[in-house]
């Protein structure tokens, strides 16, 4: 049972408002079924293929969803939020929160080793958020999850008070996130940013071997000795290895798990999706994604994209139900907001509102001198008018495809897309002159995550993640206000406020849902998800 000593009702009510569910489904595939009658087997090894190669293998530094895929079998948090909108304990087993919601003290485990055999306390707890405000880790993304700590105070072995110069409404929202996952302070100490390609955590599998951009080897902690969160059973994880196997190509990934070279693997392209449910010779897991959707950051400090009528001419041109219809054969859903229909404040009359208008598009850039050539591009003062879109090499769950359909369709509007990739495309975003649209997404619980991408503070040459480059005032009081509002009905009304604007003004186009799909054979079991849609493998086993 959850423990939440002296934890006032409104923040607990908070608490229970804004934690996001995420219902994983393990039966999609009606063989799946079996695998709740069969005996779990301990041993073996599971060999899992990402569609992409993580950035870091530390959680604090990661900046990338895939990261996350391999970064929880070998970390653990704090706390875990749970399917039925709780926060419950995990390495720490209770905690109060001050009235001022600035202060929170936490009970920690007393049975907790590192995979290097250091002991889990509230030193190492104190390390960490000392670790992540750190400008020389360059923890971004974590950091924007504490911006506002101050210090942590250690007040014996296993209890630590972690304060904020501000209140932290959002703290134990966000303590659940992967990227706040608790590292070895020893391990830390001696690899420093290393510790990307050495990581050392208290999960139940430790990391053995890492082939860059070919496999991530990890094995079985046998001293694990406890429950793992989402876990059915208690102790140390049934498979004696995990593998997982960086395959790009999306036909050789799917190829890879039907000829039983691998066991599992992940994003199955739409287009395999019925026909494995159909043949029964795989199995599918589904479960639905949160946080943001994938869509596209329009960059407003450039010519003419600074321009409403030049953002909102995209905006009417880009036709995202062909795209979506097109590419995904109605397996993904369309997007119409910068936040998941999941997510607390997530404005539903946004819905149906885009619409396709080829004719006014063509006139608000006419509006603002942009004249089309003989060959149908328009010009303006001997330039030509160019959207330059970067994404990265990989073409991830058909990103690639997308800009080229964008392409074809700012062709009747005179705009010339030019589409460039990069596996370096993050730091190109570091200089905003360099590219006028990024496509993105995040998997995140909370509203909350708008301030890292729209927030003036979080511009990538500041370390931030505000892909938008975005400056509006406005938007930067609503998205602050949000932080702190502790009232769910509130923040909803904040957050609406911060979509309608963004999607309004064409800063964010949004363009789909990200379902995420795993194949596996029929051999696999056990296979669950956590609360935000990432795979779990600690009661996975094969069954031969």
């Amino acid at each position: 049972m959850l423990q939440l000593i002296g934890l006032r009702k409104p923040v607990l009510f908070y608490i229970m408002a804004v934690l996001l569910v995420l219902t994983a489904c393990g039966n999609a595939n009606e063989n799946t079924s079996a695998s709740e009658d069969t005996e779990p087997k301990e041993g073996g090894e599971l060999v899992y293929g990402l569609a992409t190669a993580p950035d870091s293998l530390d959680p604090h530094t990661s900046g990338m969803a895939v990261s996350t895929r391999v970064n929880n079998s070998i970390y653990e948090k704090l706390v875990y939020q749970t399917e039925n909108n709780e926060i419950k304990p995990w390495l720490a087993t209770s905690w109060e929160v001050s009235d001022d919601q600035k202060s929170f003290t936490f009970k920690l485990r007393d049975d907790v080793t590192f995979h290097d055999g250091s002991k889990f306390n509230a030193e190492v707890v104190k390390y960490n958020f000392d670790r992540i405000v750190n400008p020389e880790t360059k923890a971004a993304s974590a950091y924007a999850l504490i911006e506002n700590y101050e210090s942590s105070e250690v007040i014996d072995e296993y209890t630590i008070t972690i304060h904020f110069s501000e209140p932290a409404a959002t703290f134990l929202s966000n303590l659940s996130q992967p990227k706040l996952a608790i590292v070895s302070k020893e391990a830390a100490e001696k690899y420093g940013l290393s510790l990307a390609t050495n990581p050392v955590g208290s999960g139940p599998f430790k990391f053995v071997n890492l082939d860059e951009n070919n496999e991530i080897v990890l094995e079985r902690f046998d001293d694990y000795n406890r429950k793992a969160p989402y876990a059915d059973h208690e102790g140390k994880a049934y498979l004696n290895k995990l593998t997982y196997k960086i395959i790009p190509e999306e036909a050789t990934r799917i190829g890879s798990v039907q000829s039983n070279q691998l066991n599992a693997v992940e994003t199955v392209p739409p287009q395999d999706l019925k026909s494995i449910k159909a043949n029964g010779n795989l199995q599918i897991y589904e479960t639905q994604t949160a946080g943001m959707p994938y869509g596209l950051f329009v960059n407003p400090e450039n010519e003419p994209w600074n321009e409403l009528e030049a953002r909102l001419a995209l905006k009417e041109t880009i036709d995202v139900d062909n795209i979506v219809n097109t590419l995904y054969l109605g397996t993904y859903k369309r997007a119409w907001s910068v936040i998941t229909p999941t997510i607390l404040g997530y404005d539903k009359t946004l819905e149906n509102t885009a619409k396709i208008d080829i004719e006014k598009a063509n006139e608000r850039l006419e509006s603002l001198g942009w004249t089309k050539n003989s060959e149908g591009i328009r010009e303006k003062n001997g330039n030509q008018l160019v959207l330059r879109l970067i994404d990265s090499n990989v073409n991830r769950e058909k990103r690639h495809d997308i800009a080229t359909i964008i392409q074809q369709q700012l062709k009747e509007i005179g705009v010339k897309l030019e589409f460039t990739t990069s596996a370096d495309y993050y730091n190109i975003t570091k200089n905003g002159k360099d590219y006028d649209v990024i496509g993105n997404s995040r998997v995140a619980g909370d509203p909350d995550v708008l301030r890292l991408f729209f927030h003036s503070d979080n511009l990538p040459e500041n370390g931030g993640s505000s892909l938008a480059r975005l400056h509006d005032s406005e938007i930067d009081q609503w998205l602050e206000s949000g932080e702190l509002e502790t009232d769910a009905a509130k923040r909803a009304d904040l957050y609406k406020k911060v979509q309608q604007k963004l999607i309004g003004q064409g800063y964010f186009i949004p363009i789909y849902v990200f379902p995420y799909t795993v194949a596996t054979s029929n051999e696999v079991k056990g296979l669950t998800f956590d609360s935000q849609g990432y795979p779990q493998f600690n009661d996975v086993f094969i069954n031969k």
